[in-house]
């Protein structure tokens, strides 16, 4: 649940974006450049996070009323095992003894749902975070890192499965089945029976936007409240190329899971946000 440190939206002097040049940074630099707010957008180039000297650099950065948004992180396409998560925990341990030495106003990290167990069931902000793999573990771990070393508000964001043009993730759903279907078809687990909540990119970014301006603390599950099966998303994706695309099932391997978001705190938060629809977003991620 967030609390709001500012009752009335207020743009931040300067926003840090650590992570700009990936799916959801590019769209967030954005996002907050067309609301006229000043971003420094701090890649590799400017500030490689796994060197050695990385929390002096960062540190020099940063201004005193700078919110931060921490999106920088090897994600699961470049690997599950120990040195993704370690490089991870070492990237999250420069940026916290960067903000120790020069603190800042505000500090958003992104986060996960993948820190909550695929069991079926309704998940919210108060469901046990109970981590199976190393990247949920490294979220946590990272969350925890942050929250001790940052004396200012912090907001804890976990998105759900993220879908939008421009992903290079590769995860499995929209992104994927957009891809696939170039290629004449669609290839699902089992008959895609299993459900979840996707949420399109700019969505993500104009909610990180929100936290933004209420210098928001606390932990928020970002989720639309509507869930839908894979062979939903499926046949829905391949209607929306001018060629026929089969939808082809596989034999199963795994249970077949549920699992659907409890929104009611993101409401409460933002009130009078409207989410895309999952037709507007698929359609928009195909036009770009």
């Amino acid at each position: 649940m967030l609390t709001h440190q500012n009752a009335e939206p207020k743009a931040p002097s300067r926003v840090v974006v650590l992570g700009p040049n990936g799916f959801i940074g590019r769209r967030l630099v954005a996002h907050f450049q067309g609301q006229g707010i000043p971003v420094a957008s701090m890649g590799r180039d400017k500030v490689d996070l796994a060197a050695e000297d990385a929390a002096e650099r960062l540190a020099a950065e940063l201004q005193a009323d700078d919110t931060i948004v921490f999106l920088s992180a090897l994600t699961p396409d470049k690997g599950r095992g120990i040195p993704p998560f370690l490089a991870n925990l070492r990237m999250a341990a420069a940026v916290c003894a960067a903000i120790e030495r020069q603190p800042v106003g505000h500090v958003v990290y992104i986060s996960s749902d993948a820190v909550y167990p695929f069991r079926s069931g309704l998940v919210n902000e108060e469901s046990c975070a109970e981590p199976t793999d190393l990247y949920a573990a490294m979220h946590i771990a990272r969350e925890l890192m942050v929250k001790q070393a940052v004396k200012a508000p912090v907001a804890i964001l976990r998105p759900t499965l993220v879908y939008g043009a421009g992903d290079t993730h590769n995860s499995y759903g929209p992104n994927r089945f957009r891809r696939m279907a170039r290629d004449g078809k669609i290839t699902l687990f089992g008959e895609g029976e299993e459900t979840r909540d996707h949420i399109f990119v700019d969505d993500v970014s104009a909610l990180i936007g929100l936290v933004a301006l209420h210098r928001s603390a606390g932990t928020l599950n970002l989720a639309t409240g509507h869930s839908s099966s894979f062979g939903d998303l499926a046949r829905r994706v391949a209607a929306l190329f001018p060629t026929k695309v089969d939808v082809v099932g596989t034999p199963r391997q795994n249970p077949v899971t549920y699992r659907t978001f409890d929104v009611a705190a993101l409401n409460r938060a933002f009130p009078q946000f409207q989410f895309t629809s999952l037709e507007k977003g698929l359609a928009a991620a195909q036009r770009d």
